[in-house]
């Protein structure tokens, strides 16, 4: 099966059913049923089958499904088998927080070089990592074999910084930065903007009438 003949949602909820799977393995839980896993995170045992049926058969009669193995195959389906160097490029508020988050390691991914636009930040050091100018960034993603980066730059940078990323030989991309970009077909851009997130929180509330804003009747 082609990846474009599997809904978008569906990969969405693999990355929740590793978590929870992970949270799992910590407890010294062994086996679990698509019904157990789908009620810990809101969906139906229906849900979770069908999402996994994308991609294999995992379960086992009279056992359900088993947390390590269960993990093992989410990981290698997810790409997260293997550890990814990742570049930053930004190193505003955004890009500082980004740069201490601990959770990226776990998950597989290596921060290995950040950048910045302002020439006044270059040389600076977060940890192990020194701020280059992007003149840098096409050497330094060939050199580390960087495939994978962050866009957390502002909105009127962040297609130069895409553009360049490409060039250097980037292929996937996570952008913070609240536009759309526009890269060559062989780039995949995951684009993560909070407001929007917001946005379909409050409609998500209004629909349900969960809550007024103050000062509204």
């Amino acid at each position: 099966m082609k990846s474009d003949d599997i809904p978008s949602p569906a990969v969405h909820r693999l990355s929740f059913y590793l978590r929870q799977l992970e949270t799992l393995q910590r407890l010294d839980r062994h086996t679990i049923s698509s019904r157990q896993l789908g009620e810990s995170l809101g969906y139906t045992d229906a849900q979770v089958r069908r999402d996994l049926a994308y991609f294999g058969q995992f379960g086992h009669p009279g056992i359900g499904y088993r947390v390590e193995e269960l993990i093992s195959q989410l990981r290698k389906i997810l790409g997260t088998d293997k550890v990814w160097d990742v570049a930053l490029v930004g190193v505003g508020n955004l890009g500082r927080a980004l740069t201490t988050y601990r959770g990226f390691l776990r998950k597989g991914f290596r921060l290995a070089a950040v950048f910045d636009t302002d020439a006044a930040k270059v040389g600076r050091k977060f940890g192990e990592l020194e701020i280059q100018p992007m003149a840098a960034l096409p050497q330094t993603v060939q050199e580390k074999q960087i495939r994978m980066a962050i866009v957390a730059v502002p909105p009127e940078a962040a297609q130069d910084v895409a553009a360049q990323m490409a060039a250097a030989g980037i292929r996937g991309i996570l952008n913070f930065a609240p536009v759309s970009l526009n890269v060559p077909a062989d780039v995949v851009v995951q684009s993560v903007d909070l407001a929007l997130q917001l946005e379909q929180l409050s409609f998500r509330m209004s629909l349900g009438r969960l809550a007024e804003p103050f000062g509204l009747s």
